[in-house]
């Protein structure tokens, strides 16, 4: 038989380690040698249970000190020190961890464990499922703001049973099995002792009722699924990809439990003019060769409708202006506005006729310059 080692040893702390360095280092490694986490494993399954013995003894102070006194032999019933200090035979497989293990699987408390890491909710109210749909703008009406029909699809409390799954004239049942709480615990042994592992009821799926007649029209569910047309505010600047949230909008909980949400996603349609960036707007305008020279106005397209610009003579090609307040409103503040950026493109004639020609010849001569006929 292989010689024990050390219980410090084996749960990698000194000798001088308090007992939440003992209890965070046994954490660590029956965590990390768990047979959950290590299905099949035998040797994993060996250290999980060296580790569970090294815990039983240091975490217990009296035990400890037999320990520190006497070593291995403090628990041998075959020795003088096993007889003396009263823990011959001591039975490591008995001893509880359910507080040690409820916290690292996220089980519910003493003696609730789960075969699947977590404990049952069993009948507690639970939310609804969230619905989610989407919905298409044009670019203007995510600047404006806009309403919108939309129809979703979502379960509702059947009118026949309100809500009840039962036939009408007839009421749910409290489970036999599980007295309404709508869990079950079972008893088994495992390599650390006794086990209780807590489960969803099997009789009542959870709900602690259980329904002899079922409703005809929901056939126990309690909802049946409906379509509903409804009105959708969508705020003036909302963006391409950004989503929409009504509370208790999506399907019923169930035991009491509150409805889901509504959840759209919505789609902004491009502007064949317009770009977005932010709360910003970019857009090009073109002016003539005149106007880039002498100066003049030019009427800019903005989303709030047309709105004349002062250009400055010797306006150069791919000058920026900007526009204050023409952008974008803020979802968080609807008064306030992004700005909209317009870059000046000067358009350089391709054909020009007769009299255009001699003017612009006549303009080149008198810059002293030559050019073709």
């Amino acid at each position: 038989m292989a010689e024990k080692r050390d219980y410090y040893e084996v749960l990698g702390v000194d000798k001088n380690a308090d007992d939440a360095t003992i209890k965070k280092a046994f954490r660590k490694l029956a965590k990390k040698y768990h047979p959950d986490a290590n299905p099949g494993d035998k040797e994993a399954e060996a250290r999980f249970k060296e580790c569970n013995e090294a815990y039983a003894v240091l975490s217990d102070p009296e035990k400890r000190k037999a320990y520190d006194t006497y070593g291995h032999a403090a628990f041998d019933p075959n020795s003088a020190a096993g007889q003396s200090t009263g823990y011959g035979g001591f039975d490591f497989g008995g001893m509880d961890f359910s507080d040690i293990f409820g916290d690292l699987f996220g089980f519910g408390g003493r003696g609730g464990f789960s075969s699947y890491g977590g404990a049952s909710r069993g009948n507690q109210p639970t939310r609804g499922q969230s619905i989610r749909t989407s919905v298409r703008v044009s670019f203007d009406e995510a600047i404006k703001g806009c309403k919108k029909n939309i129809k979703i699809r979502y379960k509702d409390t059947c009118p026949k049973c309100n809500g009840t799954g039962a036939k009408p004239g007839t009421q749910p049942e409290t489970c036999s099995k599980c007295g309404g709480r709508g869990q079950v615990v079972m008893t088994q042994q495992s390599m650390f002792g006794t086990v209780q592992q807590v489960a969803t009821c099997p009789d009542c799926h959870g709900s602690g009722k259980i329904i002899k007649e079922k409703c005809p029209d929901c056939r126990g569910e309690g909802y049946i699924a409906t379509e509903k047309n409804i009105e959708l505010t969508i705020p003036a600047g909302i963006d391409d990809g950004q989503t929409l949230r009504r509370s208790g909008g999506g399907d019923p909980g169930t035991n009491g439990g509150p409805r889901g949400d509504l959840l759209v996603d919505v789609a902004v349609s491009q502007h064949p003019f317009f770009k977005r960036q932010g709360t910003n707007i970019y857009s090009t305008e073109e002016i003539s060769f005149a106007t880039a020279t002498l100066g003049g106005t030019k009427v800019i397209k903005t989303v709030d409708g047309p709105v004349e610009l002062k250009i400055k003579p010797g306006t150069q090609s791919d000058t920026k202006t900007r526009l204050r307040g023409k952008g974008v409103p803020s979802l968080s503040n609807p008064n306030l506005r992004g700005d909209q950026y317009v870059t000046i493109v000067v358009n350089i004639p391709t054909k020009l006729n007769k009299k255009q020609r001699e003017a612009l010849k006549a303009y080149a001569e008198a810059c002293g310059e030559t050019v073709d006929a």
